[in-house]
């Protein structure tokens, strides 16, 4: 069985440290920091709250997802999961995770008819995102779906 590939969370260099009066050089071995995803400038927000949950997914401007999250994955279970409530705690979740590279610029898409759309665009803004624009993208029926035929008795 082949060994596990890891990624090093920092990298060791070998650096040389001059002699002190006296004494031999040393070797000290200085660790980096790893090094971190590309600072977004401009990013999406998509939030799709439906009756059983909300989804919040944050992608740059060519549709790269940066992080996301749901009601779900953070615990909420049952009807708790598409709350308002619910929904600030995904918002908050998902700015912690954007803290570093993340978006300050952001597109709000928002999606479903659930009770967790308002708190969630209202949680961005707390979060310190400057939302650029909002767009609701609700899915609504042309004419709907064919009627029932005609019932004989």
């Amino acid at each position: 069985m082949p060994a596990k590939k890891t990624t090093p969370k920092s990298e060791e260099k070998v650096v040389k440290a001059p002699a002190v009066e006296g004494g031999e050089a040393t070797t000290v071995v200085a660790k980096t920091p790893a090094k971190r995803g590309k600072r977004v400038q401009e990013g999406r927000v998509y939030v799709n709250a439906t009756y059983n949950n909300t989804v919040v997914t944050v992608t740059d401007a060519t549709g790269n997802v940066l992080a996301w999250g749901s009601a779900g994955s953070l615990g909420f279970g049952g009807p708790k999961k598409a709350t308002p409530f619910a929904s600030s705690k995904v918002i908050a979740a998902i700015a912690e995770k954007l803290q570093a590279t993340g978006p300050q610029d952001i597109k709000v898409i928002v999606k479903g008819i659930g009770s967790g759309r308002d708190s969630a665009i209202r949680s961005l803004i707390n979060h310190g995102f400057n939302i650029l624009s909002i767009k609701d993208a609700t899915p609504v029926p042309h004419n709907g779906p064919r009627p029932p035929k005609v019932r004989r008795v």
